[in-house]
């Protein structure tokens, strides 16, 4: 957070920028009205970079192109329909949205776009008073004085407070667009605030209405408040408000009862510090393409097979095979939100195999052991490292201590094996022309099972020469004949 005098000093030199004196100087020409709106006046007073220009204006969507044109390098009107005009002005990406007087469908909650007349009157629309700020740009070519900050909605006293609020009535908001409480809570991840009394209570009163959204809708919002520097006050804040329960219930299904008799670690508790413990392990090791999402909702759902799997025997509680079954679990979640098949896929991945190392410190593991380990992650063993580092939440230091050695001896033998035997392309000796021709088969079935008894041959034993590779070929395919 910078002052207030320094972030209307940075809003002042924004207004000042070639794209948006150009703009403004054409648009009070044509006798209308532009103002910058939304997250760049809101990230100004939280002195995080400028990068997304929108603006809001009188114009409707036809003219505002008209004034647009002659100015842009390019324009597009994806979003024309809504009101919205998208242009490429001296570098600078904007999109100009015509005042907005919506409401919403009641029952695909699309909303159903009337334009209005006052910016007032549409920035009193928007979802929070932290995004309901605008900055009215002057015609600087007129010498009209500086921009004029415009807030109905209390976005300022928001942000100085750290407070989450809509403009009005939150129930009535909420009605408008059920989305909008998914929306807090990734706010109240991204911004590190908390939301206001009045906005928790309607979330906890309209959190079923959430089940008319599509899921294609909440799944973008899910993603961008786990890609939040710190994703876990978000969780917590849907789990409990009850908007878990209609978007992601296996979550907080996860805060099991208390059992006086039987004692385990809390697996919400113990969840949301994974998270939190990935997330910045995906930092300190530079995981590519962080902030990851497919990391993050792994962590978040490596133990959703815990609830489906508790025994009790006496005073011990156990979950076996919960990776299993928390695999299937993880992937029939995301595919109902409609994540991409390629992110369902490594989610479940790791999960399936978030339990895989430990043992390791106690047994020790053979060359065959961490080939086959490697072979199983795939291109998920960067994330599968960190996600299993991150499943160590034990206050018992010495554990703590011993599981972090043991890692680090098994990613040191995967060094390796990988420079020694190009553990990262692992393939039989043979290929398949090559078992084929040793043992006189067409393609098919049984070239297969040949490969895939070479495969493990490799994986237990390293690599053999060709001639050792064929002779063991030739007794296996002997004794299985």
């Amino acid at each position: 957070m910078v002052s207030v005098a320094d972030a209307i000093e940075r809003l002042d030199a924004l207004a000042a920028t070639p794209p948006l004196a150009r703009l403004a100087t054409a648009f009070a020409a044509a006798g209308r009205e532009l103002a910058l709106v939304g997250g760049s006046v809101r990230d100004a007073f939280l002195g995080r970079p400028l990068t997304d220009l929108d603006l809001t204006t009188d114009a409707r969507p036809d003219e505002t192109l008209a004034l647009v044109g002659p100015l842009a390098t390019t324009t597009w009107e994806i979003g024309r329909e809504f009101g919205t005009i998208g242009a490429l002005v001296a570098d600078q990406r904007v999109e100009i949205t015509t005042y907005r007087a919506d409401a919403y469908d009641g029952a695909t909650r699309k909303p159903v776009v009337a334009f209005g007349d006052e910016l007032e009157g549409d920035l009193r629309r928007r979802d929070f008073g932290v995004n309901a700020m605008a900055l009215r740009l002057p015609d600087p070519a007129a010498g009209a004085g500086r921009p004029v900050l415009v807030d109905p909605g209390g976005g300022l006293d928001g942000l100085l407070a750290g407070v989450l609020d809509t403009p009005g009535d939150p129930a009535v908001s909420f009605g408008d667009d059920p989305l909008r409480m998914l929306r807090a809570a990734r706010f109240v991840a991204q911004l590190g605030f908390r939301v206001a009394d009045r906005v928790e209570a309607a979330m906890r009163a309209m959190a079923p209405s959430l089940g008319i959204v599509s899921a294609e809708r909440i799944a973008d919002e899910l993603a961008k408040l786990l890609r939040a520097d710190d994703p876990v006050p978000g969780v917590r804040l849907m789990v409990d408000t009850g908007i878990a329960e209609i978007v992601l219930p296996e979550v907080p299904a996860l805060r099991f009862e208390a059992d006086e008799h039987a004692h385990h670690k809390d697996v919400y508790e113990h969840t949301l510090t994974v998270l939190r413990q990935a997330v910045d392990l995906e930092a300190a090791r530079g995981l590519p393409g962080a902030p990851d999402l497919v990391l993050r909702l792994a962590a978040l759902l490596h133990d959703v097979g815990k609830p489906a799997t508790k025994r009790v025997e006496g005073r011990v509680v156990s979950f076996h095979h919960h990776d299993a079954v928390g695999a299937k679990l993880a992937t029939k979640r995301l595919r109902a939100l409609r994540f991409d098949n390629d992110t369902v896929a490594s989610v479940s991945r790791l999960v399936e195999l978030h339990l895989r190392f430990f043992g390791y410190s106690d047994q020790g593991w053979t060359d065959a052991a961490v080939r086959r380990y490697v072979r199983d992650a795939g291109d998920e063993l960067e994330r599968l490292h960190i996600l299993t580092r991150a499943d160590v939440t034990t206050r018992n230091r010495r554990k703590a201590e011993r599981l972090e050695f043991a890692y680090d001896d098994l990613e040191r033998r995967i060094a390796e094996l990988r420079e020694r035997e190009e553990l990262d392309a692992v393939r039989p000796d043979l290929d398949g022309r090559d078992i084929m021709r040793i043992l006189g088969l067409p393609p098919g079935r049984e070239v297969g099972e040949a490969y895939r008894f070479l495969l493990d041959l490799r994986l237990d034993e390293g690599p053999l020469a060709p001639e050792d590779a064929e002779r063991r070929l030739r007794a296996w395919w002997a004794s299985r004949s």
